[in-house]
């Protein structure tokens, strides 16, 4: 008599235990899937700030901080593009593609996310940009690398906001 409730003792103890397992995983299913959402949900909030944040901050003068305080755009230079286009390709490839974020943010569209005079500045003075500019600080933030100084003249900055007004 023991044997047998023994027997059925553990029958039943290995049966709730089995039971209990498959719970448990689904809730560890279930909690993981959670989790990854949460995680989604997470990074487009993050995302939707970051553009809500770079949008209220240039918008408190729109131009950063440096020697460019207005610019004046008219039709596309073509001469200036295909100038910018060399600059860009010879100083700014390592770290920027036009359509590809890699070691900074990729660059289509920029003229429609900042101001010329605001791009140039970046260009020309980018230490004190990321020390001082809202934009420039959450930027460098969000890809943990500063912009390296070119050390490009106002004409040469202006050749390359130029071939980015080609890249909306």
């Amino acid at each position: 008599m023991k044997i047998k409730f023994i027997a059925i003792s553990l029958l039943l103890s290995s049966f709730a235990v089995s039971c209990g397992g498959n719970e448990k995983s689904e809730h560890k299913a279930d909690d993981a899937h959670s989790k990854t959402e949460h995680k989604a949900e997470h990074k487009k909030e993050e995302k939707k700030e970051h553009k809500e944040e770079a949008k209220a901050s240039t918008s408190d003068n729109g131009k950063g901080i440096g020697p460019i305080t207005s610019v004046e755009l008219g039709d596309i230079d073509e001469a200036l593009v295909e100038k910018g286009k060399e600059i860009y390709k010879k100083n700014c490839t390592a770290c920027h593609k036009i359509g590809k974020r890699v070691v900074g943010p990729a660059l289509k569209g920029v003229t429609e996310r900042r101001s010329p005079e605001w791009i140039m500045n970046m260009i020309l003075n980018p230490k004190e940009m990321v020390e001082k500019d809202p934009t420039a600080k959450a930027l460098l933030a969000e890809y943990l690398a500063p912009m390296a100084d070119q050390s490009l003249n106002e004409e040469e900055a202006r050749a390359v906001l130029e071939f980015f007004r080609t890249k909306n």
